[in-house]
């Protein structure tokens, strides 16, 4: 009943002021959100299209911030916790290089690697969207109240992981070629394999640095998750206030 009459007196009103029939549509829209609250007698409740709104915001709000702090200048480089280092195989290379007083050719390498990174970073932004665009109300209901606090995360990479890859690695070897980073990549591994007696080595190297601006993706997005869910200053709308103050209540 309550709804009925919510929506009734909106769309009166809204009507009685000559409103466009976009402003009607969305307004009629958050009628029924609002009711939603109020059905059952329950005023704390909330609507599935109200945390499916809030979810997909808070994601994009993360999303948003790791992006922009991983493809700025120096984005992977300046913190240890996201540099991107050599392959595993590749890494007694560089000790070997830096033995032989080469250590200016590896670190202009793992530079290059780096900016690299950094420079293909944007290229995340569309896959994740279309991610959470795509989302359920169900599993927006889930993630917000299911317990798990990196749940939606989880949701991201699991349901991105696979278009990230496979969309981010030809960027990333682009990024790769046009910072420089194959060429001196070559030379560090050219100049290993011509010492003599030595084990030869030859990674794929778009493959580890996709791999590891994946990874340094999906932890500054569960930074964000985790700084939403627990700080209310993080949360930057009314609507995410709204969402998030029901998991703190649940």
């Amino acid at each position: 009943m309550y709804k009925k009459l919510v929506v009734f007196s909106l769309t009166v009103a809204l009507l009685s002021s000559s409103c466009s029939e976009k402003e009607l549509n969305a307004a009629l829209k958050t009628a029924g959100d609002v009711a939603g609250q109020y059905q059952g007698g329950k005023s704390d409740a909330l609507s599935e299209s109200t945390i499916g709104r809030g979810l997909k915001e808070a994601l994009e709000q993360g999303v948003g911030k790791g992006v922009d702090v991983l493809s700025a200048r120096n984005g992977f480089w300046s913190d240890m916790a996201r540099r991107i280092l050599l392959p595993p195989e590749a890494q007694k290379v560089e000790k070997t290089l830096r033995d032989l007083g080469l250590g200016s050719l590896v670190d202009k390498c793992l530079q290059d690697i780096n900016h690299a990174a950094e420079d293909a970073a944007t290229g995340a932004r569309p896959i994740f969207v279309s991610a959470i665009t795509n989302m359920t109300f169900t599993d927006a209901k889930n993630i917000l109240l299911g317990g798990n606090k990196s749940a939606a995360t989880e949701y991201l990479k699991r349901t991105t992981e696979t278009a990230l890859y496979q969309s981010f690695k030809p960027v990333i070897y682009n990024s790769l070629n046009k910072v420089g980073a194959l060429d001196t990549y070559k030379n560090v591994i050219t100049k290993y394999n011509s010492i003599p007696l030595i084990q030869k080595v030859n990674p794929d190297l778009a493959d580890h640095v996709t791999k590891k601006a994946m990874e340094a993706l999906f932890v500054m997005v569960n930074k964000e998750e985790q700084n939403i869910r627990t700080n209310p200053v993080a949360r930057l709308s009314q609507l995410l206030k709204t969402v998030f103050a029901a998991q703190d209540k649940h």
